[in-house]
């Protein structure tokens, strides 16, 4: 009889801890998605009121010679489309993820210094701490996945794509500043999709829509 007890303690117990990790696993992503909706949302709003202070023949001509697909993130493979983000196990998204946010590490001290020299957007070093943070919180949800396994992720000893990608670009600040804009628009959102549905693979629902 003492012996059943104890097995039912021991039971309860762990019923107990899977039950707090799966409660803090959940808080975690909660906490990445509100994060990266909250750099897609600023990413937004600074190229839109860039574009409001352009004359009507630049905002013409950007529209036109700067192609979205020609990115820093380029070079780290993902999904290309909402088919293939769908199929993709949660921590492949969450690798991709951190690997995205990674890549603006260096861009993003670029991109509050110029951007916020014609726009506010709060304190010039809000994007880059921003990104910092997130990219704790994936790491945490990635060493979670993993549950102790080692990570076997190649694309994690890859070198980052060029530093000073966009101010080797030749272009002119207006092209340049647009391009910068536009691509961390970009890639916020793919980081916003990929949580989203990592956090719907960790359901398992196979209903994972976009």
């Amino acid at each position: 009889m003492a012996r059943e007890l104890v097995l039912l303690w021991v039971v309860l117990v762990n019923l107990l801890v899977n039950q707090g990790r799966a409660s803090e696993n959940q808080r975690l992503f909660n906490n990445a998605v509100i994060r990266v909706q909250h750099l897609h949302q600023l990413a937004a709003k600074m190229i839109n009121d860039f574009e409001d202070n352009l004359l009507p023949e630049e905002r013409r001509q950007l529209s036109k010679i700067f192609p979205l697909s020609f990115c820093n993130s380029d070079s780290i493979e993902a999904p290309t489309g909402k088919d293939e983000t769908q199929k993709s196990s949660m921590l492949k998204l969450l690798r991709i993820s951190f690997r995205l946010i990674e890549s603006w590490e260096f861009p993003s001290q670029t991109l509050s210094g110029t951007v916020s020299n014609s726009l506010t957007v709060g304190n010039p070093n809000q994007i880059t701490e921003k990104l910092a943070d997130l990219k704790v919180g994936i790491s945490v949800l990635i060493k979670g996945c993993l549950d102790g396994q080692p990570n076997m992720d190649d694309n994690d000893s890859l070198p980052l794509p060029f530093e000073d990608f966009y101010l080797t670009m030749g272009e002119s600040s207006l092209r340049e500043s647009f391009r910068l804009l536009a691509c961390f628009k970009k890639d916020m959102h793919k980081v916003e999709t990929y949580l989203r549905v990592a956090n719907c693979r960790r359901s398992l629902d196979s209903n994972c829509t976009l």
